[in-house]
């Protein structure tokens, strides 16, 4: 008697998992055009809707080479799952901090880290960036927190990520001395949090020299955090937290 390999991912995934590659891939192109990543650093992954499975960069691969077909699917410990496109290549060197925090944040569809510059000084410096505009409140309810230290390589950056932004309204976390990771409803939230944390923490950087930033009172930042994620746009989702 004969015996097939069972598939590497289930039939009724395999049009999920397709889109999901195109999108992932595509979205590394926002993180060069918005200047967050030099060289091959940084990375983008998204989780897979209705399985244990997400779609994550290849490790040192050019931008300007990534496709949806080197993509690469893993598991949520982070193993790669064999047989599928990309699966000779080997994953991100984030990728057991991204499998954590989709282990241990099931809401959280999509993670990204980068090198931006203005976020990194500020992870560098080990200070939270504080709520001083109304662009911060809306979009993170508050003061962009920093995560612990920790080596890259297993899960100690995810459990710094989970433990500083569980039950907290920002999806971003400065990891000390090393810089921004972010998380969102899907991948491309996950991009625009990455986007607008170096956005926030270039202005307040200006601000500091200008002077001392003056703070938001916490009312009126619900009140801004409350609009902006329920309010604001065409078709309002609410906050991921």
């Amino acid at each position: 008697m004969t015996t097939t390999e069972p598939p590497a991912v289930p039939a009724h995934l395999e049009e999920t998992i397709a889109r999901l590659r195109t999108e992932v891939a595509a979205l590394h192109a926002q993180l060069t055009r918005y200047g967050l990543v030099v060289w091959t650093g940084g990375n983008i992954s998204g989780r897979v809707p209705g399985a244990d499975l997400f779609v994550i960069k290849p490790s040192g691969v050019d931008y300007d080479d990534l496709a949806a077909d080197n993509m690469i699917l893993c598991d949520l410990d982070g193993n790669v799952v064999p047989g599928t496109p990309g699966s000779d290549r080997s994953p991100s060197s984030d990728t057991a901090a991204h499998a954590y925090v989709y282990r241990n944040m099931p809401d959280v569809g999509g993670v990204v880290h980068t090198h931006s510059p203005y976020a990194v000084a500020w992870a560098a410096l080990g200070e939270p960036i504080p709520c001083v505009t109304t662009a911060m409140a809306d979009e993170f309810g508050g003061e962009v927190p920093i995560g612990p230290f920790a080596i890259i390589g297993d899960d100690s950056i995810g459990r710094g990520i989970v433990e500083t932004l569980q039950g907290h309204r920002s999806r971003a976390v400065l990891m000390k001395n090393h810089g921004p990771f972010t998380i969102g409803k899907d991948a491309r939230d996950a991009v625009k949090a990455a986007v607008m944390v170096e956005d926030v923490a270039r202005t307040v950087h200006f601000s500091r020299q200008l002077g001392t930033p003056q703070p938001i009172a916490p009312e009126a930042i619900d009140a801004l955090f409350d609009r902006y994620q329920n309010v604001y746009g065409q078709n309002p989702t609410g906050s991921l937290n």
